[in-house]
């Protein structure tokens, strides 16, 4: 973590970590799945040249704890707490933030920018799995009420094997995402202290993930008029290594809906953090300077 300056921001029912670093016009990066901050660390110290570069925990994962037991999400509360982080942080409707999203984080900045669109200047959608936009969506609706009926009777471990059967695309990508090790995603021998605590966190963030956010989360629809109103300039983005990926097909039917085509990003799902440099290099690309 480069100069990154760390806080917290209490929000109703939670305590949000977050971390800031460079100058500019602030960037929020919105992490998805088992990951947190240090997930978007290397594209984080990349981009900080240009922009002031927020990334946090969202609550109920690593260091944002709940103020009470685990509870189904909601995608409408996570972007409130999205929104008062850009407010802690200084931004303001005269100087709107931009806004980058992975997976499940792009389906909260998403709604972000249509709940609060004088707050977003410019929002990246990359490979959100808004199922609901699909012609297949009963299938996915079987599939996460399997996953809800795994976790209840099962258990965590249960779950997410049926969880990774359903999406087909292994790996690290099955879990909605890198597994916030970034540039360390694959170290050699022992891992040293940060990416020990790094990869003990993801872990237990495991059963919040499969437990209470994807079975509510993979049924939000995006509010596309509301987008559409916004003018918010909203940005799809898919992977070049992801075609045919269930997130990938969703991410087309959103483009389509909105009426333009994704950009093409490096790498697959969690490109983010396996090609940090030529991703934070695209995403200068689409972005506003």
């Amino acid at each position: 973590m480069k100069n990154a300056k760390t806080d917290s921001l209490p929000v109703p029912g939670a305590n949000l970590y977050y971390e800031v670093r460079g100058s500019g016009p602030v960037l929020l990066l919105i992490c998805g799945g088992v990951y947190d901050a240090a997930g978007y660390a290397g594209l984080a110290d990349r981009l900080a040249d240009r922009y002031t570069v927020v990334t946090y925990d969202r609550r109920g994962n690593s260091r944002s704890p709940l103020d009470g037991p685990p509870e189904p999400q909601s995608i409408a509360v996570h972007a409130d707490d999205a929104n008062r982080l850009l407010t802690a942080v200084g931004v303001t409707e005269d100087e709107p933030a931009c806004v980058f999203g992975n997976s499940s984080g792009a389906v909260i900045g998403l709604e972000l920018a249509a709940r609060h669109p004088g707050r977003v200047r410019a929002m990246v959608a990359h490979e959100p799995p808004v199922f609901e936009l699909l012609p297949d969506r009963d299938h996915w609706r079987a599939l996460m009420r399997d996953v809800a009926d795994a976790f209840r009777e099962g258990g965590a471990g249960q779950a997410m094997g049926v969880f990774a059967m359903g999406m087909g695309m292994g790996g690290e990508d099955a879990g909605d995402g890198d597994t916030g090790q970034g540039d360390a995603a694959a170290p050699q021998g022992e891992p040293d202290a940060e990416t020990a605590a790094i990869m003990a966190r993801t872990a237990a963030n495991m059963e919040f993930f499969i437990g209470y956010e994807v079975p509510p989360f993979s049924g939000h629809t995006p509010d596309l008029d509301a987008l559409r109103a916004s003018g918010v300039r909203v940005v799809t983005a898919v992977g070049e290594a992801s075609e045919g990926e269930p997130p990938y097909r969703a991410t087309l039917a959103l483009a389509e809906r909105l009426g333009g085509r994704p950009e093409v990003f490096p790498g697959d799902h969690g490109g983010f953090g396996a090609e940090a440099e030529a991703f934070a290099a695209r995403l200068r690309e689409v972005l506003p300077a």
